[in-house]
């Protein structure tokens, strides 16, 4: 079985997350990349969106996350995420970063992001 990814990149979405009260209560925009490790070799030699992930459902799924219950770590938000991508039963493994380009720091910088690699058990 081969190892194929699906990525997605740079999606947006406006989240109250963070360990700031001011942090929760305005909110600020975290940027999301996924990649999902998987065969898509039966997708491909179907032609059937059912043997593969379907990436624009993926993205709701995840803007979902960012836009819900706030938590404070970043981590935190990265493992949510990467419980939604490996809740696709042919997803073996995924990593996820997360992007807080307006971090509460004061200091000029261009990103603070985390990064998780998750693997089924």
């Amino acid at each position: 079985m081969s190892t194929d990814r699906i990525a997605l990149k740079g999606l947006r979405a406006r989240g109250r997350h963070g360990v700031l009260p001011a942090e929760r209560e305005l909110g600020q925009e975290f940027v999301v990349d996924a990649t999902l490790f998987l065969d898509t070799a039966p997708a491909a030699a179907s032609d059937d969106l059912t043997k593969t992930v379907h990436y624009g459902e993926l993205a709701e799924a995840l803007v979902k996350v960012v836009e819900g219950e706030p938590v404070q770590l970043v981590e935190t938000l990265a493992q949510r995420l990467a419980d939604v991508c490996l809740a696709h039963e042919r997803v073996l493994s995924a990593e996820v970063s997360v992007h807080k380009p307006a971090a509460p720091i004061p200091l000029r910088f261009d990103d603070v992001i985390v990064t998780i690699e998750r693997s089924r058990p």
